[in-house]
């Protein structure tokens, strides 16, 4: 198991607001059971790149679905896919359901790239799980922002490219 998620923020000063939920692994399941918080609601994809080479965390509106081809293209990478349950847990120490930007503090080598949408990035609040998929905390923006400094991490904005309807 990776880093203690409260400990973590407790330690930097980082406030946030807590709600208890059943386990939820679907945006459409969250929407029915997180009780409301202030913020975006995101939703996370751990992805990884043809060779395995390089893997990307991408946060995005929990409602948008991701054009991968068009992003992968953006982001000058081949061919992005899902990474496994595996390579979730060697890099950012969690199961499947629980990714959330906040996971990052996990990822002491740095080999994850974080991309956020733009849209989520204007948003002064986002709601993210604490490493597990049955908490989710609302955390100001610009405490994200610190977390990533924090950790190493750089990060990038962009439009990310959705899904055709």
């Amino acid at each position: 198991m990776g880093t203690d998620i409260y400990q973590f923020l407790a330690e930097r000063g980082i406030a946030y607001e807590r709600v208890d939920h059943p386990a939820v692994y679907t945006s459409e399941e969250a929407e029915r059971l997180v009780p409301p918080l202030p913020g975006v609601h995101t939703k996370n994809l751990f992805l990884r790149d043809e060779k395995g080479r390089r893997h990307v965390l991408v946060v995005i509106d929990h409602r948008k679905s991701v054009n991968l081809k068009a992003l992968s293209s953006l982001l000058g990478l081949s061919r992005l896919s899902f990474a496994s349950a595996d390579r979730l847990k060697k890099h950012l120490g969690i199961e499947a359901g629980a990714v959330s930007v906040l996971a990052i503090i996990n990822d002491v080598e740095g080999a994850v790239e974080v991309v956020v949408d733009e849209e989520v990035w204007k948003a002064d609040v986002l709601q993210c799980h604490p490493l597990v998929n049955t908490s989710t905390l609302a955390i100001r923006r610009s405490d994200v922002e610190r977390i990533l400094e924090i950790t190493g991490h750089t990060w990038r904005t962009v439009v990310i490219p959705g899904a055709e309807s």
